[in-house]
């Protein structure tokens, strides 16, 4: 193990019998392809190994993390400690229909989700096309752009707290902000969005406009995890982060292989020679930058794990 150090996870969750890497390396797993690794990662195959496993780490004080597809998430160079659950077995993966509603798997990909709803011609979902995200994590960040955001369309979720115990909860029962939500159980085993019917040539019609207007704005082709700032709340700045980053000269700013995005500024990419450490280098070096410039404070988006 590296820097990072160990909690003794390999051998808990051995006896456990559930399917797991040691020293597990992170960074092929995000979309930033960076990163060090982990002490454990985990594949529990169904409810009740997950469910064992977090009670597990619970009583003997194993950090635990949860990583979805990666897009939104930067591991630290140094790794991370304690167990890493990985929620890529079947069943945290399953989509059902019950009338016009969707219940997907906290696992589940939210773009095979929005998919299966634009062929059964359900409506509700697809305003978020091209968010690369598990349905749990951007439950839990409540992802979204400028044409819709997860949380619009729950009806209700499953999850499961640190001890291993599943609750239900109603969408008035859960905080829904900008790019966050006050969720604090680990685990999002599943959730339901209420739809309604629409013709499904005119929801592909949909999907592949917000498509369209991704490519030609943001540097798909590269090695990021989406924005890296949220945008300031309208009483700090009428302005979004990205244009801020662009009106404060940082297009193309760059420390080793991580670079501000020459065509979207909310965008770090990260190159073939690059490291966590360039990204989060090149990242503060923007908070500070648009904070002399403007007096904002912007608030990472991106997840860092692991870092000191």
């Amino acid at each position: 193990m590296n820097a990072a150090g160990k909690t003794g996870a390999g051998d808990l969750v051995g006896n456990l019998d559930i399917r797991h890497e040691l020293n597990a390396a992170l960074g092929p797993l995000t979309w930033y392809g960076v990163g060090g690794a982990a002490e454990v990662l985990a594949h529990p195959g169904d409810a009740h190994q997950l469910s064992a496993l977090l009670r597990a780490c619970h009583e003997s004080a194993v950090p635990i993390h949860v990583l979805g597809r990666g897009a939104n998430l930067l591991v630290a160079d140094s790794g991370v400690r304690g167990v890493v659950v990985q929620l890529n077995a079947k069943p945290f993966g399953a989509i059902r229909f019950e009338g016009d509603d969707v219940i997907a798997g906290g696992g589940a990909d939210l773009a095979k989700v929005i998919m299966s709803c634009v062929r059964r011609g359900l409506a509700g979902l697809e305003g978020l096309a091209g968010v690369p995200a598990s349905v749990g994590g951007a439950l839990r960040m409540n992802a979204g752009g400028h044409h819709a955001t997860i949380s619009g369309a729950l009806v209700g979720l499953v999850s499961m707290d640190a001890t291993g115990r599943t609750r239900e909860l109603a969408r008035q029962d859960v905080g829904f902000e900008y790019r966050s939500s006050d969720l604090t159980d680990p685990i999002i085993v599943e959730a339901r969005f209420a739809l309604s019917a629409d013709d499904p040539a005119l929801l592909r019609k949909r999907v592949k406009s917000i498509f369209r207007d991704k490519k030609a704005s943001q540097p798909l082709q590269e090695s990021s995890a989406g924005c890296a700032f949220k945008n300031p709340p309208a009483a700090v700045s009428d302005r979004p982060a990205g244009r801020l980053i662009d009106e404060a000269g940082l297009k193309g700013f760059r420390i080793g292989g991580a670079e501000v995005s020459t065509q979207h500024a909310n965008f770090v990419v990260v190159h073939s020679d690059g490291t966590a450490d360039d990204v989060l280098h090149v990242m503060a070096h923007v908070q500070r930058a648009v904070r002399e410039r403007f007096g904002v404070d912007l608030e990472r988006e991106v997840v860092v794990w692991g870092q000191s």
